[in-house]
């Protein structure tokens, strides 16, 4: 599948932003034991009637510190993997319609720009209610919490005594809560090979850990972007659930 879209970004914590469009081609399977899919890669363990345990890996694109005003002189974020186990949970149906679903995911995070050295533990449990009208639209909101050990923290908020300045004064971050996320995504099926898809992130570090860092100069950040995917090849089978 190939999917084409744009979005515009603003990180909590920075004022930066970035609008882009971008090609991208990704895969889509959905087999007994290995799944693959736009939310990353990984092996079923367990699944019962309600739940599924799996391991799975995921990555987010890093950053460069000269293009953040607070970061400058810091050392650059790598692209960062994630590993380990998920466990989703079916929570069944909304009185309103559609369903709830939670997922517990805990991962290892790697800096793959720097030999995968060790970056810290993230836990991202997610609340999501998702639903489909009979037109062919599915809608989905879900809240979601990022936490992480005091490592992990200190790559996004720490300031070593090496790079403190006059107005940026060092800083140990605090193991806990990262941010808060709300997200809302919408898609349609245009055709049997073309899907609509549009988005919006909120995140914010209001009551988060390291709200005072002097990396921080923004409460709440937003992100959003529209998009069409193209299916160029199809297995014969159909998709398992």
């Amino acid at each position: 599948m190939f999917s084409v879209g744009g979005s515009q970004q603003a990180y909590p914590g920075s004022r930066q932003q970035v609008r882009s469009a971008i090609l991208l081609p990704f895969l889509v399977y959905r087999g007994q034991v290995v799944r693959a899919e736009q939310g990353g890669i990984g092996v079923r363990a367990a699944r019962s009637a309600s739940t599924e345990l799996d391991v799975g890996v995921s990555g987010s694109f890093g950053s460069a510190a000269a293009d953040n005003d607070r970061r400058r002189g810091l050392p650059n974020i790598g692209t960062l993997v994630e590993f380990g186990p998920r466990l989703k949970v079916n929570l069944g149906p909304a009185p309103w319609g559609g369903g709830f679903s939670a997922a517990l995911p805990l991962r290892g995070v790697f800096d793959i720009n720097h030999a995968f050295d060790y970056r810290g533990l993230a836990f991202e449990p997610l609340l999501a209610w998702g639903d489909r009208s009979a037109g062919g639209w599915g809608y989905g909101v879900s809240l979601g919490l990022v936490l992480g050990n005091r490592r992990l923290t200190d790559t996004f908020y720490g300031v070593a005594p090496a790079y403190a300045t006059a107005t940026r004064p060092a800083y140990q971050a605090r193991a806990g809560l990262i941010a808060t996320r709300l997200a809302f995504n919408l898609s349609k099926r245009l055709a049997i090979d073309w899907r609509f898809f549009a988005y919006a992130r909120i995140d914010t570090v209001a009551g988060a850990a390291n709200r005072d860092s002097p990396l921080v100069d923004r409460t709440t950040g937003a992100s959003a972007g529209v998009g069409l995917a193209w299916t160029w090849l199809r297995s014969d089978e159909s998709a398992r659930p």
